[in-house]
């Protein structure tokens, strides 16, 4: 008895997994799309006007960074965000910080820090702390909003530097063999590569009473080798594209779309 019993149990165990075997054969990969939503890392409900007033701009001089970041962040939020865009001249906050730094501490501000010079020309990392008090001043960002009816002010700094550096590439090259088929190999090459690097800072702040919301750091490089000639200009625009959507992200939800595999 234990042996048929042993012999039936075995014979379920097969017509169980036959059965699924015949269904897994029968099923069909479906591919259905996902939206994933982010919520905004910054709650500017309160807002309905923003203001990309400038940015101090430094590091390559083919490109006017300040220029360019306002007026493709302005044409961004016009089109992807809730918010009315004030169309205003962009500063140049090189000259904002260096009337500032002449008049002196305000009055009764005897325990400030002395003030660093203003840089004409921006170069290095290091020359951006001279306009940490431009940034952290309330009074003159209040006094900027209340021209514009107190909107969400965009402004901040944009590094954009040449780099260059060598060292050894992987790169894949096509080779055949003695019977003519094709094979992709990665070789490592020695090679001298130039390009630009872009590091903005983005620094939100309340236009009704001057003080800071948020601030967002990026980062973005690209390299090209030495032979390639690609125009300064052409190759900031590359790199905004890569962080444009994480600025928009700051402000408005966004959604990341994508793909799952279900089995049908």
């Amino acid at each position: 008895m234990r042996t048929a019993n042993r012999l039936v149990s075995a014979a379920g165990v097969l017509a169980a997994g036959a059965c699924v075997l015949a269904v897994s054969a029968c099923a069909t990969m479906l591919e259905v799309s996902v939206e994933t939503p982010l919520k905004a890392k910054l709650d500017v409900s309160a807002f309905s006007r923003v203001l990309v007033a400038g940015f101090v701009a430094g590091g390559s001089e083919d490109v006017d960074a300040n220029l360019e970041t306002a007026r493709l962040l302005r044409n961004q939020l016009k089109s992807k965000s809730g918010l009315k865009v004030v169309d205003a001249d962009v500063l140049s906050l090189i000259d904002v910080a260096g009337r500032m730094n002449a008049s002196g501490p305000a009055p009764g501000a005897d325990n400030a820090p002395p003030s660093l010079e203003i840089p004409k020309v921006v170069k290095e990392d290091r020359d951006l702390q001279a306009f940490d008090p431009l940034f952290a001043n309330a009074a003159y960002w209040k006094k900027l909003g209340d021209e514009y009816q107190s909107p969400l002010i965009v402004t901040g700094t944009v590094m954009f530097t040449p780099h260059a550096t060598t060292g050894y590439v992987q790169q894949e090259h096509e080779v055949y063999d003695t019977f003519g088929r094709r094979q992709v190999v990665p070789v490592r090459t020695y090679m001298e590569r130039k390009g630009f690097i872009l590091r903005p800072k983005f620094i939100f702040i309340d236009g009704r009473t001057g003080a800071v919301l948020h601030t967002e750091t990026f980062r973005e490089e690209v390299l090209y080798s030495a032979e390639q000639s690609t125009p300064a200009l052409s190759t900031y625009f590359e790199l905004m594209d890569r962080l444009v959507p994480a600025f928009l992200s700051t402000l408005s939800a966004q959604t990341i779309k994508g793909s799952r595999y279900l089995l049908r």
